[in-house]
């Protein structure tokens, strides 16, 4: 029976590729168009993996990004080279932090053009230091995204060749040598300001500022370098408009993508390997010379029999919304259409963020969690019906930090609906109006809200400990027991081309790319 879509028809192939989320799509349309028979394997019924769109609520027409939201570190080679019907919509606001100060509820709004981000910080910090300072420091970073981002799609540098292409040692020092919480202090003095610098550093990460392990630097480092600028985008039509053009791509090319196919074994020789599916109809087996594997190491170990590595826990909670209206801002200086489509930061004072992270790892719930928000709609309509746009309705997407997989242990959906009102408590005390009169409601009369934790992403998607990145990030260079590309694995035609491969994590291709790579050379060779 010849191959097609869900059915892998042939036994053979050069490489099967295990799991189908946007870097093992990438990883085949790149190894389908070099003429290589490629099989990927998806355990669920659609491929994207934590990259889709959905229509979370009964009977509304909004696709929203249900767990990835953003785009920052992708590189536009990728979409190049795979030929992608996907772009991106740049926002014109960067970030609006509200706050109340001596009784007054003002913020600081960054975007809209120079002039006009100065003049917040002044009327925020009553002077020109905090914005001459985040000047210094984001001209900084942006001089070591420019240096160190094209570094990602190449063999990995030695850790002294990429401290001599960043050439700053400043830059290096702050970033790759001591804990980001000393440059944050050196260069700023307001907390708000602080806090909002701080929280690229922990996205999805469980760290204090100062943390001796250096994981909030990585985090950081991965959030100011994507695109050589450091910009975080709006994926058009959604994050699932990019799966589906990578799939599209991999399967115009050649490549058999069968959904429904959950891999349950890998055996291997290192010349040669077979891999082990189960399916609704029983089990089936498909050779190949390489296999790639989109999944946790975690998820490796286990396909291979190996010892799995510590797990690393996720720490964050991810709520979305469908609103009939924005909400009105209790600071009236502002219009609630630019808060909103930028980065809403939300109790993330770099105070409130210390205290948050130690009642967290003490084993609480933080009394004031901190979060951000944006709205997608506002920037790219196309994801909701046009009697929705017409109406007015607006998507909200809530990332919520320092709340460690841990925490929900002992009742997930109890911890979560807590959780979820105190997040929203937080939102509200710099609203003119509750959140909840906002909220649009289904087909059955329900609100249009939904919450994941890290134990139901673990569940749904299979993510470690709900980590969004499989496991903590790695720093972009080699280092002992890391192989060319940063996707080897003990297993000498075994790659990891997930999140947790080196300079994974984020939706960037980046692994899927490095893994291609490496299968192709070593062919050639």
């Amino acid at each position: 029976m010849p191959a097609h879509e869900g059915d892998p028809g042939r036994r053979a192939y050069d490489v099967v590729i295990v799991g189908g989320g946007h870097n093992g799509l990438v990883a085949a349309a790149y190894l389908a168009r070099a003429g290589r028979s490629v099989l990927v394997l998806e355990r669920l019924d659609h491929t994207g993996g934590a990259a889709v769109s959905t229509r979370p609520f009964t009977g509304v027409d909004a696709r929203l990004s249900r767990y990835s939201y953003l785009v920052s570190l992708l590189p536009s080679k990728i979409v190049r080279d795979l030929g992608l019907d996907f772009r991106v919509q740049r926002r014109t606001i960067s970030s609006y932090t509200p706050v109340e100060r001596e009784g007054r509820a003002t913020g600081l709004l960054v975007g809209g053009g120079e002039a006009r981000t100065r003049q917040a910080f002044a009327r925020l910090t009553g002077g020109e230091r905090e914005y001459a300072a985040w000047q210094r420091f984001y001209g900084m970073t942006g001089r070591l995204a420019e240096r160190v981002f094209p570094t990602l799609t190449e063999p990995l540098p030695t850790r002294e060749e990429l401290r001599r292409r960043v050439d700053d040692e400043e830059a290096w020092r702050a970033l790759f040598e001591e804990p980001v919480g000393v440059a944050v202090e050196e260069h700023f003095t307001d907390d708000l300001v602080r806090g909002v610098v701080l929280t690229d550093a922990l996205i999805g990460t469980f760290a204090d500022a100062h943390d001796p392990s250096l994981r909030q630097n990585r985090c950081l480092l991965y959030h100011v370098i994507g695109g050589g600028t450091g910009a975080w985008d709006v994926p058009v039509g959604g994050m699932g408009a990019l799966t589906d053009a990578l799939a599209d791509a991999a399967r115009s090319a050649g490549a058999v993508l069968a959904t429904g196919h959950e891999a349950v074994r890998i055996d291997t020789d290192g010349r040669g390997a077979e891999v082990t599916y189960r399916t609704a109809d029983g089990e089936g087996v498909a050779a190949a010379r390489h296999v790639l594997v989109n999944a946790s190491p975690q998820a490796l170990a286990a396909l291979t029999g190996d010892a799995p590595p510590a797990l690393a826990e996720g720490a964050q909670l991810k709520v979305n919304m469908l609103l009939e209206r924005l909400p009105r801002l209790r600071d009236t200086s502002v219009d609630p259409r630019e808060a909103f489509a930028g980065t809403f930061h939300i109790a993330e004072g770099y105070a409130q963020l210390a205290t948050a992270h130690a009642q967290a790892a003490a084993g609480d719930l933080p009394a004031a969690p901190p979060s951000e928000i944006y709205c997608h709609s506002l920037t790219d309509p196309t994801i909701l019906g046009q009697d929705l746009v017409e109406r007015g309705y607006q998507t909200l997407t809530l990332f919520g930090l320092h709340t460690p997989a841990r925490l929900f242990e002992r009742d997930n959906d109890a911890v979560r609906e807590d959780l979820l009102r105190a997040t929203l408590a937080q939102l509200d005390a710099h609203l003119a109006e509750p959140l909840a009169d906002c909220l649009a409601t289904d087909a059955d009369g329900r609100p249009c809200i939904e919450a994941k934790t890290p134990l139901d992403l673990e569940r749904d998607l299979g993510l470690p400990g709900g980590n969004i990145f499989h496991r903590d990030l790695a720093w972009p260079y080699a280092q002992d027991g890391v192989g060319r590309w940063g996707v080897e694995t003990p297993h000498a035609n075994v790659l990891l081309c997930g999140a947790g491969a080196v300079r994974g994590g984020g939706v960037s291709g980046v692994p899927g790319h490095n893994a291609a790579m490496a299968v192709l050379e070593d062919l050639a060779g």
